[in-house]
């Protein structure tokens, strides 16, 4: 590992002045937190799995750019898209830096789509996720401020294995 400066800590936003504003606040928080794990990766460490899993850095941006999509997009919108692929596996046309614009332009979508509900109890459009629920722009926040904070976790230790990078 290399003597990589360690990232200034960011503390978690404070509260917004609504439910939603503080939903969006802290998902946002959370996905700036991974993009910057994955920032100054060259292609190799970026690809590089640090877990018997098979997970890395840039495998974490692919498939949260992929939630985005189906939690956002597919599911709560009905947008007639293809069903997005969850997985982790990176082709061999994907790279960093395309990876990460992808991340921007689902995250941007994601947010005009939320923005747009004005009522958090919203129903989704189609049934999604492993029960086939139906679910509400609120718990489809709060799933993916899971989902995204526990891969910026998965991030941070394995881009810490990667070149000894700390911090959010």
């Amino acid at each position: 590992m290399t003597d990589t400066p360690a990232r200034p800590d960011t503390g978690p936003p404070g509260e917004g002045p609504d439910e939603k504003a503080t939903l969006l606040a802290f998902l946002d928080y959370l996905r700036d937190a991974v993009a910057a794990k994955a920032r100054g990766l060259d292609e190799e460490k970026g690809r590089t799995a640090a877990v018997p899993s098979g997970t890395s850095v840039f495998g974490l941006i692919r498939h949260l750019t992929a939630a985005e999509r189906y939690w956002f997009v597919w599911a709560f919108e009905g947008d007639d898209v293809p069903h997005p692929d969850l997985s982790m596996r990176l082709g061999p046309d994907d790279d960093g830096e395309g990876l990460l614009a992808a991340y921007r332009e689902a995250v941007a979508r994601s947010r005009e789509i939320a923005g747009a509900c004005s009522d958090l109890s919203a129903p989704c459009a189609r049934p999604a996720g492993k029960d086939g629920a139906v679910r509400s722009m609120r718990w489809v926040l709060v799933h993916m401020i899971e989902e995204t904070a526990r891969h910026a976790g998965h991030a941070d230790i394995i881009r810490e294995q990667l070149d000894g990078s700390v911090g959010r």
